[in-house]
């Protein structure tokens, strides 16, 4: 299957959007994707085949809509089947938990989607000293796309130019600290969810200013694809200069309220049906996994952080999904460090990542990711079983 190259999503050929561009096509999963990818590249002249032969056919292989149809089946045969009571109701549970967290994350994505262009990430991240570790955390902060999105933001990044360890920073920040996901944690965990937040940051830029040494010193590879850094380009000069030539009128706020609201679809198509599984699982492990099993293998012990560890590098669930997961974790353990490492675990040795930096950025970058990040994952683990 193909990857859409702009939110990373696996897209079906047969069905998907096609787009082809000097003898090169491309896949998108949604026409929110594909009208982005044609306005960051200035493509002029070509033409979108939308290759379904018909909507309905789309809509039913939408991931978003068979998860929903799947959830709500197995609520429904609850009502006649007793086994799958407590199912439905870790499940109402959950939802009544986090839908204003969701919903809060989904609008705030739209915004960014819509106001912040992609062009000032590419040149943030190309600045060449130890603050663009700091700007490359802040980006991430500004993304609201899951795991295996931002893998396909950071390798675009990567072929624009971007360094390799503000690109390392900016895959290790995005997932935990992006600003959709920090309000889903803190409706699940309240205000500890700030040490998850924290701990990410601080990870991202200990392991981006490693990397920053390691490149210097020839030991990861460096960015064939980097460009001379335009010191005349300004951030500020240019939102100037976009709102000279906007105007403020029933059509404008028209349009970005159309955008917002289609940067809203798109994230939801991208990440609404990851937290649902995660929710499915999470609600399942609640109503069926006998509580001594999450204290004799997940308990507050190294041997419990180890085991959790292993857990989220086998399961491969973005990380909105693993976050009802990690709150079940911690519901049944009390071990919030256990948590904090099953949330990192996904994203610091995920195998879809390290193989995505070995094949697009180099093997030394991608071996040298676990092997920086896991000690530091422990070591915070271990801290937050002691203050919590």
């Amino acid at each position: 299957m193909a990857t859409d190259p702009i939110c990373g999503m696996k897209v079906d050929e047969e069905h998907g959007l096609k787009l082809t561009h000097e003898d090169e096509t491309y896949y998108f999963c949604s026409q929110h994707c594909m009208e982005k990818f044609i306005k960051e590249n200035e493509i002029t002249g070509v033409q979108c085949t939308e290759c379904a032969p018909d909507g309905k056919q789309q809509i039913y292989r939408n991931k978003l809509v068979i998860v929903v149809f799947v959830l709500a089946v197995l609520s429904l045969l609850s009502l006649w089947i007793p086994f799958l009571q407590d199912f439905r109701k870790e499940l109402f549970n959950y939802f009544r938990m986090i839908w204003w967290a969701i919903l809060l994350g989904l609008v705030l994505g739209g915004v960014i989607d819509y106001f912040i262009p992609r062009e000032y990430v590419s040149h943030v991240l190309a600045r060449p000293s130890k603050r663009t570790i700091i700007y490359s955390v802040f980006v991430g902060f500004l993304m609201s796309a899951c795991s295996h999105g931002i893998l396909a933001l950071a390798i675009q990044l990567y072929k624009k130019g971007a360094s390799v360890p503000a690109v390392v920073a900016f895959l290790l920040a995005s997932p935990w600290a992006n600003m959709t996901l920090t309000i889903m944690l803190i409706g699940l965990f309240g205000l500890k969810a700030l040490f998850i937040i924290f701990s990410a940051i601080v990870i991202a830029i200990i392991t981006g200013l490693i990397f920053q040494i390691l490149e210097k010193k020839k030991r990861v590879e460096t960015n064939p694809h980097s460009a001379p850094y335009d010191e005349t380009f300004s951030i500020i000069k240019d939102i100037k200069e976009r709102m000279k030539q906007s105007s403020l009128s029933f059509g404008s706020v028209r349009n970005a309220f159309k955008g917002i609201f289609q940067g809203m679809i798109s994230l939801s198509n991208m990440v609404l049906w990851w937290i649902l599984i995660g929710m499915g699982l999470a609600s399942l492990a609640g109503a069926y996994v006998p509580g001594s099993f999450f204290m004799n293998y997940m308990g507050p012990t190294i041997l419990g952080l180890l085991v959790t560890l292993a857990f989220a590098t086998i399961i491969e669930i973005c990380s909105e999904g693993s976050a009802p997961m990690a709150f079940e974790i911690f519901k049944q353990t009390a071990a919030f460090g256990n948590s904090f490492v099953f949330l990192m675990a996904g994203v610091v040795t995920d195998y879809t990542e390290i193989g995505l930096l070995w094949h697009n950025v180099g093997k030394k970058t991608a071996i040298m990711l676990p092997l920086i990040t896991v000690p530091q994952v422990i070591l915070l683990g271990m801290l937050a079983n002691w203050l919590f």
